[in-house]
């Protein structure tokens, strides 16, 4: 996880169709997350974009996915948010 820009990236490796929603500790240098939400029509997307946003209480906007829109392995950016900050919300 790096801070820089006044904001936090760091790398997912996302598990679709999941019991619950959940983070389930480190893949491959990459936090993994189970997310119940299918990798259709971009809803399991969303579902990793509002996880941290609700953690944080801040709008999905400022959570993006830079990278591996399409791929499992993916990194997210959360704007206005320090390492900390992003830490705590996702309960690592």
């Amino acid at each position: 996880m790096t801070e820089r820009d006044g904001g936090v990236t760091f790398a997912v490796r996302v598990v679709p169709r999941a019991s619950g929603d959940a983070i389930e500790g480190e893949h491959g240098g990459a936090l993994k997350v189970r997310l119940m939400a299918p990798p259709v029509d971009d809803r399991a997307n969303d579902s990793l974009r509002r996880f941290p946003a609700e953690g944080l209480n801040v709008p999905m906007a400022t959570v993006r996915i830079v990278a591996g829109e399409k791929s499992r392995t993916k990194r997210v950016s959360i704007a206005d948010a320090t390492r900390a900050q992003a830490i705590k919300a996702l309960g690592i």
